[in-house]
């Protein structure tokens, strides 16, 4: 795994944490690819309403902050590690957001237990 820095990103990815800081879901939407799946702690998301639903919803109902830990790639994969710390079951997580294009889109998005 190579370690690299958040402005060495792929634009899609980078333009898609920034929306969702923002919470904004249409942001957000528009650079996920056509068939876009994201995978959240085991539970997926596929098609526009379900994609809608987690970018809009996920994560809303707690108050917290989060830290970006670590910028990687791992082959076509780009991860970037979180720490977050709010009022959510257990108080504090680490999680890995795995990245994967679809031409200039993000195309699968899976956040894993860091």
């Amino acid at each position: 795994m190579d370690t690299t820095t958040l402005e060495q990103l792929p634009t899609p990815i980078r333009d898609f944490l920034r929306a969702q800081e923002a919470s904004d879901a249409e942001a957000a939407l528009a650079l996920l690819a056509p068939g876009a799946v994201i995978t959240d702690l085991g539970e997926t998301f596929s098609g526009e309403p379900a994609l809608r639903h987690f970018v809009s919803e996920a994560g809303a109902e707690f108050t917290y902050t989060s830290e970006v830990t670590k910028v990687a790639r791992d082959g076509a994969v780009w991860v970037v590690g979180h720490h977050l710390e709010g009022d959510f079951p257990g108080g504090t997580a680490d999680l890995d957001y795995r990245f994967a294009l679809d031409g200039e889109r993000v195309g699968r998005l899976d956040i894993v237990a860091g």
